[in-house]
């Protein structure tokens, strides 16, 4: 698993020049769009929303009689802050995914017929209809089971300890998903989307290697979800053409 997982995180550093070499940077125009557009609108909302949350929470139990500049106060705010941005991040990237589907896979085939040696792979023909709905279809489901997965790992990160370990196991969890659409991409030209499931779920470690990456860049500001999506989903495409190579869905042609 350690092994296929950093074989995930490896392409990112041949990602920025590969792009630049195909001239791949057009095609990101609209996703980072999105992505910065999406960001504002999380941060906004966990600013906005989380006193609202701690006078829900103290509203509950109204013999706690806290004060707004109170200590307890803002500890609770702080933490529904952290809540609402946690939850935030898991939805910011399955919308960010799911609406730039149709943008990324001429992204992923481009790359795809630039590693295989021809421009005309075996592939299933898809239009951007069918792209956009895939995309929304895969990032339903997976933020569906990321959140029934997320929310009971917030609560046991309170508790002193086994905190530490959820703390790992959530990480690990939003970088499996994250990855896993990042694969898609390139999948969706190969695989129904049953299929495409099966696929990643059999090389999960290499989506968590990918996804990895793609959760750090969204804690560096700004510059990070300009470029979470270029990099990661040309690292995707490298890490599954290859998967699907070694598969023998693919063939190379001798350069």
């Amino acid at each position: 698993m350690l092994n296929n997982i950093i074989s995930g995180i490896k392409p990112y550093f041949g990602a920025f020049s590969l792009i630049s070499k195909l001239k791949l940077w057009k095609y990101f125009a609209i996703p980072i769009l999105i992505s910065v557009f999406t960001a504002i609108v999380i941060g906004v909302s966990a600013y906005g929303l989380s006193d609202n949350i701690v006078d829900f929470v103290t509203s509950l139990f109204p013999s706690w009689h806290l004060e707004p500049d109170s200590w307890m106060f803002k500890i609770l705010e702080f933490i529904s802050g952290l809540f609402i941005i946690a939850i935030g991040l898991i939805i910011y990237k399955h919308i960010i995914m799911a609406l730039s589907a149709p943008f990324m896979s001429p992204v992923s085939e481009k790359i795809e017929a630039h590693l295989i040696g021809h421009e005309k792979s075996q592939h299933r023909n898809t239009s951007f209809k069918a792209q956009l709905w895939r995309g929304i279809r895969i990032n339903v489901r997976n933020l569906s089971i990321e959140l029934l997965l997320t929310i009971p790992i917030l609560i046991i990160s309170f508790i002193p300890v086994i905190g530490i370990f959820s703390s790992v196991l959530l990480f690990l969890v939003q970088a499996y998903y994250a990855g896993f659409g990042n694969f898609d991409y390139t999948l969706e030209r190969h695989f129904k989307y049953s299929e495409s499931i099966t696929f990643v779920r059999q090389h999960r470690g290499f989506a968590i290697g990918n996804g990895i990456v793609f959760i750090l860049f969204l804690l560096v500001p700004v510059i990070g979800i300009i470029f979470v999506l270029p990099l990661s989903v040309t690292a995707a495409s490298i890490t599954t053409v290859n998967l699907l190579q070694k598969q023998h869905n693919l063939n190379r042609h001798d350069l």
